[in-house]
């Protein structure tokens, strides 16, 4: 662990001497990119975190909107990649508790959680099968063992991940603003370590995590323990009630190193702490491991000397160990002892700041043309086509995945995994409405667009529930950002979220940059993943079943966009064509009318298309509710297109509304006012999926076999030897 020979001349120089190695552990772990941001921070500027919900308070470790009547809700998203490739199961099961503690920093309850997976191809690679299956129950036993649901998420396998493992995990607080911690310290306060020993594991963690991963480290992966978590929630919520803490921080990437000195930075004040203050899991560590060591599930806490005698027995009770590590001094410094010996004193401005870079840019060579539209051969019957998409890892039910986790807990799931969006009921009579989405293979082909649909996505997922999107969240994972074709995907990626966030007022209120994202075979594509929060004033949707004769309508139009599309590169296995894009004015005209629709109780149900275009989302509807359905493609808004164009574009900001007749004047009466382009396109009747064109079958496929293969095959895949 050390830092560049330009950025050791530059500690040199800011602190006029040469540095204790006590002191260059520190501001080697708080430099890395993983903790300092120093490669990314500068461009993160640009997006919109503030609004007219938005909480800012100085040292957070999460997002927090006002959502009414005295409550709060808080979101942050983190990423584990490197240590889930080298061990999956500790490496998800970690990256859920260090989300969950950033919750609990503001002093909110963690109230749910969703992931976001990222592997090899599934479907022959032994290797993504161990990885995916061992993330995959390294969250559920983590999730589970601390009752906490996990709502939502998505999974996705992509060749560009072989041998690697990118875990998404978002998780959601809620509580009262009076609880809110006001991060503060006064002269006097105590600095106190709560949770779990500090033991070896995880030593280097936040380096590991800043390079690109050429070796299994097993050291730098932390072990897990939800049980200690447990107590520390119920602890921290018990010291918040009787108004015992100051200021809070979890101790995540770079250990006490990067807990102390951002924490002293953000208050403006000073810490002096001992080492041998602090509970270790052996008794032969040295001053450097204990200071950048990651072991998990510890609390940092300032207070004053009178209130830690409260903080203590509340430890007692729940059989947490606390130690006083050190005092709040106000000469702005961080220093730390061992016993009476100084072995780093060094200003908390310096640690904490790293020098901003300001990296080169150049669009990839390999853009140049990649957008060129391409025809595949026509066929008169789409049926295999659709059945195969159905049968792919990408477009299979997850319910294999989800069905391994409690999401019921807690009582205020509503909506639960497998719909566009997981909601969640409040304690002041609204719900929550939660999604996150990705889509590499678009961002791979058109870096901007990519970005803007994953976002636009994740808003029509909540808007399907009957929420209104009132902030997201932002993680970014890119290869190595010192080549510059990678920055420049980065940089694009960035400005396409910026335009769309603040063309529909979301504000961003939380995120995270993962670089050097890459496997044997070089970097992964561009995979931002964007969580949506939207908000229900009155009540969700309440989804009911679908009946024979009820009718299907779509909004939006279907577009010459099949670039990056499921159909292009899994049934074509062709890399390129034109990117679906998003037109602002009619997102925002298509998002307002599905809004007034449910609002006004007008459908049954609203599903948006995306993966697999058209003839998936209604194929999906069909099998959630066992009913075939009738659909011309002729009918379809948008230019005249080919068959396989109309059925498996994944054109952005389309819904299919299902409705009963007699609501269909009121319905168009709100898709004219807002002007929108729609269609009555078929209606659910029998029990085959059918599509036709100009009277002639272009798909005909029976539900019942449709639904096995879609539901089955993935499992079948993952427990396949």
């Amino acid at each position: 662990m050390s830092l560049e020979s330009r950025e050791l001349e530059e500690l040199k120089t800011k602190i006029g001497r040469e540095p204790t190695s006590t002191e260059l552990q520190i501001v080697a772990a708080e430099w890395s990119e993983h903790c300092s941001y120093k490669s990314s921070k500068k461009h993160l500027k640009m997006l919109p975190m503030d609004g007219p919900l938005v909480i800012n308070e100085k040292g957070y470790d999460s997002g927090v909107l006002d959502v009414g009547d005295g409550y709060v809700v808080t979101a942050h998203i983190e990423s584990h990649n490197h240590p889930s490739a080298v061990e999956p199961y500790g490496g998800a099961a970690t990256g859920v508790g260090g989300v969950i503690r950033d919750i609990l920093s503001a002093g909110t309850r963690p109230i749910a959680l969703l992931d976001g997976l990222r592997f090899g191809n599934i479907e022959n690679d032994q290797h993504a099968k161990w990885l995916f299956k061992n993330a995959v129950t390294g969250i559920a036993d983590y999730g589970n063992c601390l009752g906490i649901p996990t709502v939502g998420g998505e999974v996705e396998f992509d060749e560009c991940y072989k041998n690697y493992a990118m875990v998404d995990v978002a998780a959601i607080g809620f509580g009262k603003k009076e609880n809110l911690i006001k991060n503060h310290a006064k002269k006097g306060d105590v600095v106190v370590l709560l949770g779990g020993a500090t033991g070896r594991d995880g030593i280097g963690g936040s380096q590991f995590a800043s390079d690109s991963l050429e070796t299994e480290d097993r050291s730098a992966v932390q072990i897990p323990d939800p049980f200690i978590e447990k107590l520390i929630i119920e602890a921290i919520l018990e010291a918040r009630n009787e108004q015992l803490i100051h200021a809070m921080k979890d101790l995540g990437g770079g250990g006490l190193s990067c807990a102390v000195s951002e924490t002293a930075d953000a208050l403006d004040i000073g810490i002096e702490m001992d080492v041998e203050k602090v509970h270790t899991r052996e008794s032969d560590m040295h001053s450097d491991e204990i200071m950048i060591s990651e072991s998990q599930e510890r609390m940092l806490i300032v207070t004053d000397t009178e209130k830690l005698i409260k903080l203590q027995k509340i430890c007692e009770k729940f059989r947490i160990e606390c130690s006083v590590i050190g005092h709040v001094t106000f000469d702005n410094k961080m220093h730390v002892k061992k016993g009476e010996t100084s072995i780093a004193n060094i200003s908390t401005d310096i640690v904490a700041n790293a020098t901003l870079l300001d990296l080169p840019s150049r669009k990839p060579a390999y853009l140049e043309n990649l957008e060129t539209p391409k025809s595949f051969p026509q066929l008169s019957d789409y049926s295999d086509t659709l059945m195969k998409l159905l049968a792919s890892a990408n477009i299979a039910s997850k319910i294999w995945v989800y069905g391994q986790y409690d999401h019921e807990v807690g009582i205020r799931t509503v909506t639960k995994p497998g719909h566009d969006a997981s909601v969640l009921r409040l304690d002041n009579g609204k719900s929550l409405s939660i999604k996150i989405d990705g889509n590499p293979k678009q961002c791979y082909i058109n870096p901007r667009e990519g970005a803007i649909g994953c976002f636009e996505e994740a808003c029509r997922n909540v808007v399907c529930t009957g929420a209104k999107p009132i902030g997201m969240l932002d993680h970014l994972q890119f290869g190595n950002p010192n080549d510059p074709e990678i920055f420049w995907t980065f940089l694009e990626s960035l400005k396409g979220l910026t335009d769309f966030a603040k063309h529909f007022e979301i504000p961003c209120v939380g995120g995270k940059v993962s670089l050097y994202n890459e496997t044997s075979d070089g970097p992964i594509k561009p995979t931002p993943v964007i969580g949506v929060i939207g908000l229900i004033d009155k009540k969700p949707l309440k989804i009911q079943k679908i009946n024979s004769g009820d009718s299907i309508v779509i909004i939006g139009n279907t577009k010459d966009e099949l670039g990056g599309s499921e159909y292009s590169e899994y049934i074509h296995k062709f890399v390129g064509g034109k990117c679906p894009a998003v037109n602002f004015d009619e997102s925002k005209k298509n998002m307002n009318s599905v809004l007034e629709i449910i609002e006004n109780e007008l459908i049954k149900s609203a599903h948006d298309c995306s993966k697999g275009g058209l003839a998936v989302a209604l194929s999906e509807l069909c099998m959630t509710n066992q009913i075939g359905c009738n659909v011309s493609l002729e009918k379809i808004p948008g230019e005249k297109l080919d068959s396989d164009k109309i059925l498996f574009s994944e054109s952005h900001s389309r819904y299919v509304l299902t409705f009963e007749n007699k609501n269909l004047q009121r319905l168009e009466e709100v898709l004219k006012k807002h002007n929108v382009s729609y269609s009555v396109i078929g209606e659910f009747i029998g029990d085959s999926i059918q599509f036709t064109m100009d009277s002639k079958p272009v798909i005909d496929l029976s539900v019942d076999k449709a639904q096995k293969t879609w539901f089955n095959s993935l499992r079948e895949m993952v427990l396949r030897a």
